[in-house]
């Protein structure tokens, strides 16, 4: 189907309405809503939380009876289902709106066309398709998870332009300046989940909060600990935050510690009794986390790397060199030949303060 300029610029500006749920939404997507009846825009809305109305919900009512006869402009195609709201196509039906756009379709099983089939059902004329792409990036976790039954999981490191992260020693604060980790904690805000090793918690003592960002929700803190030698006097745990701690060690006795401090535990060992990290990502899935944000050391990056797990790369590479004795960003086995090696795609590119900001995905 084509679209008009006009269809364009209200997809555009639904599109920016749902990226204000950016840090709130989870583990629902993000969605924005715009209704236009006579060429002006007569509703706005997206969605702010989970459990809050959905999108279309908040611009039927900003239109009132000015939905009748008119488009509905909506990044996701309308749920069609119960969940803890009603479903948005019966709104929209009930509206009398003539026209439904959606930017795309939803992936969630639940939905996948049956909001669109519904609409058309009543005699709604309906499309999808117009900036699908676009769409598609802003929810890239929900839709993961949704079809792959796990989180998108981005990697953030600091580094030095020789690809260093930290001193032989273990020191690194600070590789990069205070503009890159400002922005790192806003990577940090929008994600549902952040994952990290014993290593990183044993060397660095990281809180793992959003700090200097405003945000609804601080993220769920996953360690990933083998022999559960977490020490329940972590700073991790300050302030009551959800932590979630994967062993391969099936001891309850010593895992009581972490449990008494708030934390919860799965168990889920591999063969070589290390924690199974396919496994953790598919119950991090169940669990509702849409984006996942790696800040491990080069053991845990490694092996996430050399399973499989890893989606996207978020690099901070400050402009200095500090030697090839330091710590680097992955434990990887060395190539026979370089048709071995892994291959990204640069997403984005650009200066954070003093810094240079990369985000590669890894290629099939």
């Amino acid at each position: 189907m084509r679209f008009t300029a006009a269809d364009h610029a209200h997809m555009a500006e639904a599109l920016r309405l749902a990226e204000l749920g950016l840090c709130s939404t989870s583990p629902n997507p993000r969605v924005g809503c715009v209704i236009v009846r006579e060429g002006q825009v007569v509703g706005r809305g997206w969605h702010v939380r989970a459990g809050d109305p959905h999108a279309e919900v908040h611009a039927l009512r900003q239109a009132g009876e000015q939905a009748r006869g008119a488009t509905a402009y909506v990044t996701l195609e309308p749920c069609s289902h119960h969940g803890r709201t009603p479903p948005c196509a019966d709104a929209l039906v009930a509206a009398g709106v003539s026209r439904v756009v959606a930017a795309m379709q939803d992936p969630n099983p639940l939905v996948a066309g049956a909001g669109l089939r519904r609409l058309e059902a009543a005699g709604i004329a309906c499309a999808s398709g117009l900036l699908e792409a676009e769409a598609r990036e802003l929810n890239i976790g929900f839709v993961s998870r949704m079809t792959r039954g796990r989180p998108w999981l981005r990697l953030k490191a600091a580094a030095s332009l020789d690809g260093k992260t930290a001193l032989n020693n273990g020191a690194s604060q600070w590789i990069t300046g205070p503009e890159a980790r400002q922005d790192g904690h806003r990577w940090r805000a929008r994600a549902c989940a952040i994952l990290t090793g014993i290593g990183t918690v044993r060397d660095d003592d990281p809180q793992l909060s959003v700090r200097g960002v405003e945000t609804e929700r601080q993220p769920l803190k996953v360690v990933v600990d083998s022999r559960l030698e977490l020490s329940p006097a972590a700073r991790l745990f300050e302030a009551g935050a959800r932590v979630l701690v994967a062993s391969a060690l099936d001891d309850r006795q010593k895992a009581r510690p972490l449990l008494d401090r708030g934390a919860e535990w799965v168990c889920l060992p591999d063969a070589r009794g290390k924690v199974d990290l396919a496994a953790l990502l598919q119950e991090l899935g169940r669990r509702g986390i849409n984006e996942l944000h790696g800040e491990a050391g080069c053991k845990l990056n490694g092996s996430l790397m050399q399973a499989g797990l890893v989606d996207e790369l978020l690099l901070y590479l400050a402009p200095c060199l500090v030697g090839d004795q330091a710590r680097g960003l992955f434990h990887l086995p060395e190539l026979a030949c370089l048709e071995e090696r892994r291959t990204l795609k640069i997403h984005s590119l650009g200066l954070v303060g003093q810094d240079l900001r990369l985000v590669a995905r890894l290629q099939p």
